[in-house]
């Protein structure tokens, strides 16, 4: 199933993607488990309208962005810092938001403002010490994301809220895929069309189910509430007027403009 966050005729619904029409609802959708199988449904659906007349928004309101840090060990050797032995979690405010095709602000504090693409977990069901091996039960579906960084204001050590958290700083969308194995996902972004990262959700330190399992045991993860997991090496600098995609195998293409 493919989820939105849309705008139509002025109000915002959530709904999915039937061929070329959209079927809208007012609620987010539900998981239940039957007989070890996860079955996600919305429980009040309202209209059914082409796809075409709707706009994406974000397609989830988080409570809190979870972020992993130097998941990837590519990108931690790229700025030669060591692999850690425990996921590096920091978290975005919900002010950070963006949808797809909505510009991202230069902030006026920063002189270099980078990309980040990451593969993005969105909680389905609240969520609190949960183990691994049933952590997925727990999970609606993945979405491309955009970790922007001011990375002139990102000591090496230390504090990272100041460069990740400015407003417009977490693209998210298109939409949710639900019926995704996230394990091995090409993943790459585009600057002005040109490639910039390349890699494989294969190569992630900490896989999404030993994510959930940490995070978990720490923090109650509510439903709409997203992991981002980390970002692979080749991360760099956007200027003014730059176009940024963000490609994830299985779930599509997020794109933003820098403004």
């Amino acid at each position: 199933m493919r989820i939105i966050r849309c705008l139509y005729e002025d109000t915002i619904y959530f709904g999915y993607i039937e061929d070329d029409l959209v079927i809208l609802s007012k609620d987010l959708p539900r998981i239940e488990i039957h007989n070890h199988e996860k079955k996600v449904w919305f429980e009040r659906e309202v209209a059914k309208v082409p796809f075409a007349k709707v706009f994406l928004e974000a397609p989830c309101v988080p409570t809190k962005a979870v972020c992993v840090g130097l998941n990837y060990r590519d990108h931690a050797e790229e700025f030669g810092l060591k692999i850690p032995s425990s996921p590096v979690l920091f978290i975005k405010p919900s002010t950070s938001l963006l949808s797809p095709g909505k510009p991202i602000h230069y902030p006026t504090l920063s002189r270099q403002v980078d990309y980040e693409a990451e593969l993005v977990v969105v909680m389905g069901k609240s969520a609190k010490n949960v183990d691994a091996k049933h952590a997925f039960d727990y999970v609606l579906g993945y979405t491309c994301g955009n970790d922007v960084t001011a990375r002139d204001l990102q000591p090496k050590d230390g504090q990272w809220t100041v460069a990740k958290s400015f407003d417009t700083f977490m693209p998210l969308g298109p939409w949710i895929e639900t019926d995704l194995d996230p394990s091995s996902l090409k993943l790459r972004t585009y600057l002005n069309d040109e490639p910039k990262q390349f890699s494989s959700t294969s190569n992630l330190i900490f896989d999404v189910p030993s994510l959930i399992e940490y995070i978990s045991q720490i923090m109650t993860l509510n439903p709409g509430d997203v992991i981002m997991t980390g970002t692979p090496s080749g991360v760099g600098p956007m200027q003014k007027g730059d176009h940024v995609s963000v490609e994830i195998e299985g779930i599509g293409r997020l794109d933003n403009t820098v403004e």
